[in-house]
């Protein structure tokens, strides 16, 4: 279903193209939605900032997935309530609302592809809710960098970046992650974090296993 909406949405007449350089703001809070956005590459990030200044990451938009930030305003005629960042340069296809609307009316394959893409996306949602719910620290943090760790064993991100991917307060994180350095299972160094031990990272991210 990913290439399949990337494709439709690609042959939609009225479709354009749209890129943006990493870290480029795509939406915030209280912008209006000026089209249904397909990512064809890239990822973005959302995430939603409380009044307190907390930051949490909802969900991230890989090619051919689903914003439903996006979906909803577009269904319910709102603003945006959380915010969409490149997480790296992204490129892909706007179609205007009145496009889009008329292609989910009168494109069945379209809107199979856009209704699949959201069961997937409310799952994710629901992972994050249970996570918050049920999961430690040392779990939620556990799961994050074993998230986000790269082919080379290395997670690039802050202590804050880390804090809102998991819905916490970044000296929480700073604490638990010198408990880890401790325990030899990552290295803390300027700019990024060696995983050491994904094996024990691993279990302790799914406890259950």
């Amino acid at each position: 279903m990913t290439e399949a909406l990337i494709g439709l949405a690609t042959h939609a007449r009225e479709s354009a193209p749209l890129a943006a350089p990493a870290g480029a703001v795509l939406f915030r809070p209280s912008d209006p939605c000026g089209g249904f956005l397909v990512v064809q590459k890239g990822v973005v990030r959302v995430s939603l900032t409380s009044a307190s200044g907390r930051e949490i990451v909802l969900y991230r938009v890989s090619p051919g997935e689903i914003c439903l930030q996006t979906f909803s305003c577009l269904v319910q005629d709102r603003p945006y309530a959380a915010e969409g960042i490149a997480e790296t340069p992204i490129e892909g296809r706007l179609i205007p609302r009145a496009a889009w609307a008329r292609l989910l009316d009168t494109d069945a394959a379209f809107r199979s592809a856009v209704m699949t893409s959201i069961a997937t996306r409310f799952a994710d949602y629901e992972q994050v809710v249970e996570t918050l719910a049920f999961a430690g620290l040392e779990q939620r943090l556990a799961a994050a960098l074993m998230r986000l760790t790269t082919a080379e064993g290395m997670v690039h991100a802050t202590h804050e970046a880390l804090a809102a991917e998991i819905g916490s307060a970044r000296e929480a994180v700073s604490r638990q992650l010198a408990v880890f350095s401790h325990e030899g299972l990552v290295k803390l160094s300027r700019g990024h974090i060696d995983v050491l031990r994904r094996d024990e990272l691993n279990r302790r991210a799914h406890p259950a296993m």
